[in-house]
């Protein structure tokens, strides 16, 4: 960790150099009645084997370490290779803020150039933007510039996309004039067709789902892409696992207008609740309406590759009535690690990593499915993630499961009280078979 520390000797230059004698007088332009006028409440500073030690007890106090979870629902754990951790802490790329000069900022505008193009090659789109905060604010922002290409007053957003994707997309719109109508989801688990068909009509702006949709199974985005543009509304698509890019069809290939979600499975650690990684891609015709910004690829002066800040939509770089969004800082930082982690990977790797989620998750639906008291609740094809239903509440098994070691499933009862003794668990390549076969001895011994 850098310190630089300032003497007083240092601290009285300073102030001597801005025309102040003193602290106090430097602040002497605020009124006295906002002051604090006493020191801050906060603990005597440590020396730096004390800071250890005190970090070292903080780590010690996390009763989970040694837990296997099987917890997924948009936070997913992944293997991420150690290259990503070495490459994405040097200096260089940690310090930038932001590539507003490309004179200095070529590193910095490469990397978001080539995770633009990662992006554009997952989703089978034309455009990507450099990235936003997280899943729930691209969905957000989806449904957004959809009601600025297509005014009419109506979203169809399905109710087995994230909950917190569609509590964020409400609070976007609350005072938008948009209408937001929920679709059902079926016995299989994905979208009820007929409920979509009756609720799209000429008000019907866009349709917005996800595959693999919250319950882990995968959608047909053909099918319901074909019935949104029969009635001249737009397909989003969101995907909260972006592993399954590497098995699953681009959306994009299916119709797809506008495709956005979280890509925290390249190369983020779940870290306790954060940070994530936003994406959003889109057809070219679309661009203008995209938001953040855009890095694109030119020649300098003399005819050498170069890169730049193409599109900004954003109201610090055109007049605000124009802008698109308030998003002010793109994550860079995470994108960097996705870059390096898909480029690490490559296209079969990917791929690999991806049959590796389906295959063990298979396994483990199989297993647990033949507990009894147990079975699956959905009965369309999944990727890593699988809800069952239990003879009991959730609740009380996890409590089970916690004290033998093992983070059980989601609980959904929270999110759709109709699924109550239904949990969501998840499995991905870092799950051995010998995890997985724990879990079931312990689900077995907690359900008798």
């Amino acid at each position: 960790m850098s310190y630089i520390s300032l003497s007083d000797q240092d601290k009285k230059e300073m102030l001597a150099r801005v025309g102040v004698s003193s602290v106090d007088e430097l602040y002497g332009c605020l009124p006295e009645e906002i002051k604090l006028k006493r020191r801050l409440n906060l603990p005597e500073a440590l020396s730096e084997p004390e800071l250890i030690r005190r970090f070292e007890c903080l780590a010690a106090s996390n009763t989970y370490a040694d837990h296997i979870s099987f917890l997924g629902a948009g936070v997913y754990r992944h293997f991420i290779p150690s290259v990503v951790d070495y490459l994405s802490s040097r200096g260089e790329f940690v310090t930038p803020y932001t590539p507003y000069q490309p004179e200095v900022s070529q590193g910095t505008l490469q990397v978001i150039f080539e995770y633009q193009t990662l992006i554009c090659q997952l989703t089978g789109m034309d455009i990507s933007n450099a990235s936003l905060y997280d899943g729930a604010m691209a969905a957000a922002e989806a449904v957004l510039m959809a009601s600025r290409l297509n005014t009419k007053p109506k979203i169809l957003v399905a109710r087995s996309l994230h909950p917190q994707y569609r509590e964020t997309i409400r609070t976007y719109i609350k005072n938008m004039g948009v209408r937001i109508e929920e679709i059902e989801f079926g016995d299989c688990g994905g979208i009820k067709t007929a409920d979509l068909m009756n609720k799209l009509d000429k008000d019907t702006s866009a349709v917005l789902l996800q595959s693999p949709n919250f319950f882990g199974v995968v959608e047909d985005l053909k099918k319901f892409g074909e019935l949104a543009h029969e009635h001249q509304a737009l397909f989003i698509v969101a995907v909260a696992e972006a592993a399954s890019f590497g098995v699953l069809e681009a959306p994009g290939k299916f119709g797809a207008d506008v495709v956005c979600g979280e890509a925290q499975s390249f190369g983020l650690a779940p870290s306790f609740g954060g940070p994530f990684l936003g994406f959003m891609a889109c057809k070219k015709e679309h661009l203008r309406q995209l938001p953040g910004r855009i890095a694109g690829q030119t020649k300098d002066v003399d005819g050498k590759r170069g890169f730049v800040l193409t599109l900004s939509t954003r109201e610090q770089h055109i007049r605000r009535e124009k802008a698109t969004s308030n998003i002010c800082t793109n994550q860079a930082l995470c994108a960097l690690r996705a870059t390096i982690f898909l480029e690490t990977l490559g296209h079969d790797g990917l791929r690999e990593m991806a049959v590796q989620n389906m295959q063990k998750a298979a396994y483990a639906a199989d297993k647990l499915g033949k507990i009894e008291g147990v079975k699956a609740r959905f009965e369309g094809r999944f990727f890593n993630e699988f809800v069952l239903e239990f003879p009991r509440d959730v609740g009380r098994i996890n409590d089970g499961l916690q004290a033998k070691g093992i983070v059980g499933g989601l609980d959904l009862k929270g999110y759709y009280p109709e699924l109550a003794n239904c949990a969501l668990f998840c499995v991905t390549e870092v799950h051995t078979k010998k995890e997985i076969d724990r879990l079931a001895a312990a689900l077995k011994k907690v359900l008798r």
